[in-house]
């Protein structure tokens, strides 16, 4: 049976690692604007506080990891008071010397590898609104380990060395989301796989898209009646079934439309359409575009997109 996150983390095709060593000493405050790419952060030695727009401020240790899926306003600082010092984030992702902030000689308090990276799904939006907005990793063995790792690698001159950095942030984006699953996560994806009748269902939606399910069907296959199985889904992913059902093929069929040269009729075929019009006519109505000419534009977008690089 197919695995769900697996399966999202494919579709949403993280590249173009950004990537720098941030450290800090004395008082010293910074706060970056809204960004929207997913950011990350992974603490090497110290601690620093991070205080995320609408979430509640977080003590970070050496070892954890920290994933911002759509990047909000966020300040990072010492443990000290300190009056924030504003920053554009996007003047971060250009090359240069690692970033101090603070007291500039001596050793620093805290030593971090922070970046951006880009999803290069059409539907990450989709898949990123299913996440929670600050995924905070403490005391997680695997991952520390990959933070260790990843500092390491990120301070050494070694041949293909940014395409080991490219592999470490995916595997350490697929730990912190199997990290964050659990019954406290606010309503969303990862809520869904921890509850077992639900991740059943997910699993049949996403092994078998093309199928005309139903919601009395999903719901035999969670083990729940129809009204259980329903009211169950709609609150731990936050969506109906037969939305998530809905956006699931929709994401299937966009991955095919901008990989794939095969004909209309089979893309229809392959996410559960009787024929080509009928996909059409769904299609345009959930994306705003015929399937023709969003291939189109997935192909142009494509051969304009930048290759995975790490600074």
């Amino acid at each position: 049976m197919p695995d769900p996150l697996a399966q999202v983390i494919a579709l949403l095709r993280p590249h173009a690692i950004f990537s720098k060593e941030i450290s800090g000493a004395g008082r010293w405050a910074v706060s970056y604007t809204e960004f929207g790419h997913p950011g990350f952060c992974a603490v090497l030695e110290g601690q620093c506080r991070l205080a995320v727009a609408g979430q509640q401020p977080v003590i970070l240790q050496a070892g954890d990891f920290v994933l911002l899926p759509a990047t909000p306003a966020f300040t990072l600082s010492g443990l000290a008071p300190a009056t924030p010092r504003q920053i554009d984030p996007r003047a971060t992702l250009m090359p240069g010397k690692d970033i101090r902030h603070g007291r500039v000689d001596g050793p620093a308090d805290v030593r971090l590898q922070g970046g951006y990276f880009v999803f290069g799904s059409p539907d990450a939006a989709l898949i990123v609104s299913l996440l929670p907005a600050m995924i905070h990793i403490h005391g997680d063995a695997r991952l520390a380990t990959l933070v260790r790792l990843f500092g390491d690698e990120a301070s050494r001159q070694q041949p293909g060395r940014d395409l080991v950095l490219v592999r470490l942030v995916e595997v350490m984006l697929i730990e912190s989301l199997r990290a964050a699953q659990g019954r406290d996560a606010r309503a969303g994806l990862l809520r869904g796989l921890s509850d077992g009748r639900i991740a059943e269902a997910l699993r049949q939606i996403h092994g078998d898209p093309q199928r005309p399910w139903t919601v009395g069907e999903l719901g035999r296959k969670a083990g729940l009646s129809r009204s259980a199985f329903f009211d169950r889904f709609t609150r731990t992913v936050g969506l109906r079934p037969m939305e998530y059902l809905l956006a699931w093929r929709m994401a299937v069929a966009k991955d095919l439309l901008r990989g794939e040269r095969i004909a209309l009729d089979e893309v229809a075929r392959r996410v559960g359409y009787g024929s080509a019009s009928t996909f059409s006519t769904a299609f345009s109505r959930h994306v705003g575009q015929p399937p023709g000419r969003f291939a189109r534009t997935a192909s142009e977008d494509a051969a304009a997109f930048p290759g995975s690089s790490v600074y």
